[in-house]
């Protein structure tokens, strides 16, 4: 049994905002705990795990920490807080330290979502036709829809930072893996997730399992804190 948590902090990934956690939120807060999403502006790794970290030091007491997607590699940066009591990786990167991601997933036949990124000026969004294709696919169309429209533009540097720690070589981890993801490569997912010795569920689900299986997502944060799903 991992030790009781208090509090969780939930970070979301690229093309995407803290609203994407919406469904996840209500269920943890019924089960006692206190709960942070994190809004970070996907401009470089560093800048996320600085306001990740200020998210865990508001919360007095152990701390889930969880990541969708990019925010993975926040959560296995910033996951070395002695107050992290536990890492949850929900269909995301999860990086040694020092690792090449980009290397590391073209080892793996790459995913057809990033084909759909448009660029303006330095900054990228999924197009709406693949959000709704390749990021969101198991979604309602007009629930996808209204994700694409609150989605967060990711800088070109925000994939160039490497994480100089692995959290979860030294805490306990949790990960979904999303079976349909057309974002990361789902054998990818089972790789790292076998890497770091995690307690693995795998979901038939896109890219977005924790809106599209908010329930199953909720349970496996809940037995990261210890607390009965």
């Amino acid at each position: 049994m991992p030790e009781a948590a208090t509090n969780v902090v939930l970070v979301h990934g690229a093309y995407a905002d803290g609203s994407s956690w919406s469904k996840v939120i209500p269920r943890l807060q019924a089960a006692g705990l206190g709960v942070t999403a994190v809004q970070h502006p996907l401009t470089t790794l560093q800048d996320g795990v600085e306001i990740t970290r200020r998210a865990i030091a508001l919360n007095p007491g152990p701390t889930v920490l969880v990541g969708h997607s990019f925010a993975g590699m926040i959560v296995t940066e910033a996951g070395v807080d002695p107050a992290v009591s536990a890492l949850v990786y929900v269909a995301a990167r999860a990086p040694d330290a020092g690792e090449d991601y980009g290397a590391l997933a073209k080892t793996y036949p790459l995913p057809p979502a990033s084909a759909g990124v448009v660029w303006s000026e330095g900054w990228g969004r999924l197009s709406e036709e693949a959000f709704l294709r390749d990021f969101a696919g198991d979604l309602p169309p007009e629930e996808a829809r209204v994700l694409c429209a609150v989605q967060g533009p990711i800088s070109d540097t925000l994939f160039s930072g490497r994480t100089t720690h692995a959290a979860w070589r030294h805490k306990p981890s949790w990960y979904a893996v999303s079976t349909e993801d057309r974002t990361i490569n789902p054998d990818l997912e089972r790789f790292m997730a076998k890497r770091m010795g995690a307690t693995t569920i795998e979901l038939a689900a896109s890219h977005v399992s924790l809106v599209s299986h908010p329930a199953e997502v909720s349970d496996l944060i809940l037995a990261a804190a210890g607390r009965a799903a």
